[in-house]
């Protein structure tokens, strides 16, 4: 017990003297983030280089126990010597976050270094052995640590977009494990966890709102991959046939905001790697939190993981799957109440048969291109036209094609005025119209009832569809008529 609390003064202690120069230091080389940015909360330059304080801060703590030569310490290691084992991977997230903060890399260059960071780890021992009732070894097992792992590192890298909201949410998992780590009598756990805490609690003084510096990809890809690897160290002691589960829930808001994301952009059809406005803390602020607020309530909310991460840990077997459900439910009410526009779409294309009929659209918009490609002259086009816009809804059209000009729908005629020029038909106030243009001379109009039910495709693939077919359609055919006008010319001159 002392030398816990040898441990989280020291760290604390360092955290709070060593941050601000390093933040000095960072602020005189130039290593600040700059504001700019739409995601961007702050209006000044603010260093980033966060982990560095941490990562000495955690140092120089574990180095100052071994300096006093403290029995506990040494009794730990020889217990259990995964919590020593950290810091070759450890190095190596802060690395490559560190890189990152100085001189840019791009997505697939961070996910190297974060997999050779979770590879070291699992090859020094850090390995989930099993998930729920499932045991995995050898190449399962290194898959499922690598995957957890960077998953953590991603989680906390991503959640870094508000002032101390990732060494915040750190601070409350870390002294979650270290709780957990105690009441299994993991000594190794709770002393590898306890500097963390100290680190992490002295330097939220200068990162919390108004922050004057940043954690940086060093410092939330250090965070995650050091709760991430004592996630694993927790498993592994847990009586428990569920494994992961208390760690995850210990770390639910940084993974959940990771889950989310991933999922918004898939739906969008966006680049998963891509930045955005829609993680949790943005739908706070998005409400009128201020950042102090927004981070304060996401603080509750990992305390109530903490929370049910505890229970779970510690629960009887015949409650612990109620206080699982609790949990989930839980965080389906909370992601329900951030009103993510995405997630209320695709429930109600699921609900209504949105993606059935998004489907079919697909299918009748391909084979339109296929019949108009196929049509051979005038006619031909304007009767597969004709047939492919009303399968759309539409209820007249005309079609201007080559000198050719055909009309067809309710309330419609082929009329010429005494100039020789189509009059166009009123069109009703129940009804839009709309004119696509083909070439100089060619075009489409479109008429449609207000009533008619929504294109599920959409309007913009049936406008380039026909502006691209029968563009291509009207030069063929008059290449085509170009010689039979020449024969006739040439007959005439006969």
């Amino acid at each position: 017990m002392y030398s816990l609390i040898f441990l989280a003064v020291v760290s604390f202690v360092i955290g709070i003297v060593l941050t601000p120069l390093v933040r000095n230091s960072s602020r005189s080389l130039g290593l600040t983030d700059k504001p700019g940015d739409s995601r961007k909360i702050h209006t000044r330059p603010i260093p980033r280089t966060g982990g560095i304080a941490i990562a000495l801060s955690y140092l120089v703590a574990i180095c100052s126990l071994f300096l006093l030569g403290s029995h506990a310490w040494i009794g730990a290691l020889r217990h259990q010597e995964l919590a020593m084992k950290l810091l070759p991977g450890a190095f190596l997230a802060l690395a490559i976050g560190l890189w990152d903060d100085i001189r840019g890399a791009n997505p697939y260059t961070k996910l190297l270094g974060q997999l050779a960071a979770a590879s070291v780890a699992w090859w020094l021992g850090v390995r989930i052995t099993g998930v729920a009732s499932f045991h995995t070894v050898g190449i399962g097992s290194y898959l499922v640590t690598i995957l957890w792992l960077m998953a953590c590192m991603n989680a906390f890298n991503l959640i870094d977009g508000m002032d101390g909201l990732a060494s915040g949410i750190g601070f409350f998992a870390t002294i979650t494990v270290l709780v957990g780590g105690l009441l299994q009598g993991n000594v190794a756990l709770a002393l590898a966890t306890v500097p963390l805490a100290g680190a992490l609690l002295g330097f939220l003084r200068y990162n919390f709102n108004p922050a004057t510096i940043f954690l940086g990809d060093s410092g939330s890809l250090l965070i995650g991959f050091l709760l991430g690897s004592f996630g694993v160290i927790w498993s592994q002691k847990s009586a428990t046939l569920l494994g992961l589960t208390a760690p995850v829930m210990a770390l639910a808001v940084p993974l959940m905001d990771t889950g989310l994301a991933i999922i918004r952009r898939l739906i969008r059809g966006q680049h998963i790697f891509g930045a955005d406005r829609g993680h949790i803390h943005h739908r706070l602020l998005d409400r009128g939190l201020s950042p102090r607020r927004a981070a304060i309530v996401l603080y509750g909310v990992c305390g109530l993981g903490a929370a049910f991460s505890l229970v779970v840990s510690v629960a009887n077997n015949q409650f612990r799957g109620l206080i699982i459900v609790l949990f989930c439910a839980g965080a389906w009410i909370g992601v329900q109440n951030l009103g993510y526009t995405e997630f209320t779409v695709a429930k109600r294309m699921f609900l209504h048969g949105g993606f059935s009929g998004l489907i079919n659209a697909h299918v009748r918009l391909r084979q339109l291109e296929e019949r108009l490609v196929a049509a051979d002259d005038q006619l031909a086009v304007w009767e597969v036209l004709w047939a492919g816009a009303r399968e759309f809804g539409f209820c007249r059209v005309r079609l201007s094609l080559c000198g050719a000009v055909y009309s067809g729908g309710s309330e419609s005629r082929s009329a010429s005025s005494s100039d020789g020029h189509y009059r166009e038909e009123e069109v009703s106030s129940a009804s839009w119209s709309l004119r696509i243009p083909i070439t100089d001379q060619d075009y489409v109009n479109l008429v449609r009832e207000f009533q008619t039910e929504e294109l599920p495709h959409g309007v913009a693939p049936l406008i380039e569809m026909l502006r691209r077919v029968l563009g291509q359609k009207a030069i063929s055919l008059r290449d085509e008529q170009a010689p039979n006008l020449m024969d006739e010319l040439s007959a005439l001159g006969n």
